[in-house]
């Protein structure tokens, strides 16, 4: 069941979120998507992840990995045969485009075809200046503190 729903509210009182709103936006996939070819993500370490994507029948040369900011796009398409009368098709080689929407700062570390299933890993890595940091507290070393003192009345 896809359900529409409205951020427009959000919109009048946030600002620099309009990608987490189209991510929401477009998470639901529409009810007769195509769901060819299947495929699992998996969390294999705290800053890992692996994609494995069952793409029997294709070799290497058949797949087209591509890595923009922030999207991983996986392409296979089959070369057409026509010298071969199929008896009967079973074999679901028809080409496919999926894409997977990814993090900041995600990247892919490697990908390989074993077994009919493409193994893509991906490693999350924060650059060291937006790693949190701590700040010391320094007193100004130019600066003397000031002296504490208390005056009253002197009696003459």
């Amino acid at each position: 069941m896809r359900t529409n729903l409205d951020f427009s509210p959000f919109y009048r009182s946030s600002i620099g979120f309009d990608r987490v709103f189209n991510l929401l936006e477009n998470a639901i996939p529409p009810q007769n998507g195509d769901n060819w070819p299947p495929y699992d993500i998996a969390k294999v370490g705290e800053d890992a992840y692996r994609i494995v994507i069952a793409v029997a029948g294709f070799g290497e040369d058949e797949l087209t990995i591509t890595h923009e900011p922030n999207l991983l796009v996986i392409e296979g398409a089959k070369a057409e045969n026509t010298e071969v009368q199929h008896l009967h098709h079973g074999l679901a080689l028809r080409p496919f485009l999926r894409r997977f929407e990814l993090a900041d700062h995600v990247s892919v570390v490697g990908a390989k075809l074993e077994n009919g299933l493409l193994i893509i890993d991906l490693k999350k890595e924060i650059p060291e200046e937006m790693k949190p940091r701590r700040i010391a507290i320094n007193a100004d070393p130019g600066k003397k503190p000031a002296s504490k003192r208390i005056e009253g009345n002197v009696a003459a």
